[in-house]
């Protein structure tokens, strides 16, 4: 199988986590910000994780470099471009990517320019290259609630013009569903999708919770709901799409490694799963990467990668008529 040639989908991409290297070096020249490092390969080990981290949060550490020059609206469109771009040119048809608007107001830009400015570098790689694209707006668990309302609100004026979905992102607690109900319910109403983050630190529960409660269509990850019989079902019963990160998941000690993953055995059984890259530079990754690992490892046949492809397709946020363009790769 021609890994490179295969048409592919990713669902599940932050773009904080896949900022080229070289962009931080010319963005903090520009905005006259002192780097720890003027060396591109020091750059480059600050913004990539280890192979294993002891936990998320050591993985988290690696978005404050590129964070610290994501407070400008040029630099948010450049980076946003830049993350279409090299995902069009390893033949992904098409990227939902997600980011945090309250991340980058800390030089006083408002939501609507940071929500804009991240459209607005999407659309020229739209009209660029054979891809096509949505941003998925996060909220941090952890950062103050009386935010999370203006951010739907800012978003709004943007869904189905760029914007297409809900998410809350960030290191995982048990039950911190409960919490985020009202802020989700608001989402729905206002017309967004929506995806959380659930079960990729080991609670089954808060796959089950995100979707019970929260409305989740998708789950960000969700490997956990393996060893949790009522979040399986819930998952399975429900045709909730699993958006898998494979190398992520091993660095993040989320699973031992790739032979212990349960994205295969998912598969088999009907659960709907995706392959997505995550964190393309945090994971020092690509989605050729993520589906030969997954190929290979798990020996799937090209009928099974298309299966894959299809569910991606059909449990994307893309407008009808973004999946009929995306449908005739698979014929």
């Amino acid at each position: 199988m021609n890994y490179f040639d295969l048409p592919k989908i990713d669902l599940h991409c932050h773009l904080d986590g896949s900022v080229r290297p070289q962009t931080i070096l010319d963005l903090a020249r520009e905005q006259s910000l002192t780097l720890p490092s003027e060396d591109i390969a020091e750059i480059k080990d600050m913004m990539v994780a280890p192979e294993t981290c002891p936990n998320l949060d050591e993985y988290l550490k690696r978005f404050e470099l590129p964070l610290s020059v994501m407070q400008e609206e040029e630099a948010i469109e450049r980076i946003s471009f830049e993350v279409f771009e090299d995902a069009a040119k390893e033949n992904v048809k098409y990227l939902e990517v997600r980011f945090g608007p309250l991340l980058h107001t800390q030089k006083g830009l408002n939501l609507d320019q940071i929500i804009g400015s991240a459209v607005k570098g999407m659309k020229k790689a739209e009209e660029k290259y054979d891809i096509k694209g949505n941003y998925i707006l996060s909220i941090l668990r952890t950062m103050p609630k009386d935010q999370i309302n203006e951010v739907i609100d800012a978003g709004a004026k943007y869904l189905n013009d760029g914007v297409a979905a809900f998410d809350l992102a960030g290191s995982e607690v048990p039950g911190f569903c409960h919490e985020f109900i009202p802020y989700a319910k608001y989402a729905i109403e206002k017309g967004y999708r929506v995806t959380i983050h659930a079960g990729e630190q080991g609670s089954g529960q808060n796959v089950y919770d995100a979707v019970s409660l929260l409305g989740a269509e998708r789950i960000g990850h969700g490997i956990h709901i393996k060893g949790h019989q009522q979040a399986y079902d819930l998952v399975k019963s429900d045709e909730v799409a699993l958006e898998t990160c494979p190398s992520s998941n091993i660095q993040t000690k989320a699973v031992d490694d790739l032979a212990s993953h349960p994205i295969k055995a998912f598969h088999k059984d009907g659960v709907l799963i995706t392959i997505n890259t995550d964190n393309r530079t945090v994971s020092n990754t690509t989605m050729t990467d993520e589906v030969r690992k997954v190929v290979e490892e798990f020996e799937l046949t090209r009928e099974d990668y298309f299966e894959i492809y299809k569910v991606s397709i059909e449990h994307s946020f893309a407008s009808e008529a973004v999946k009929q363009h995306l449908r005739q790769y698979a014929e």
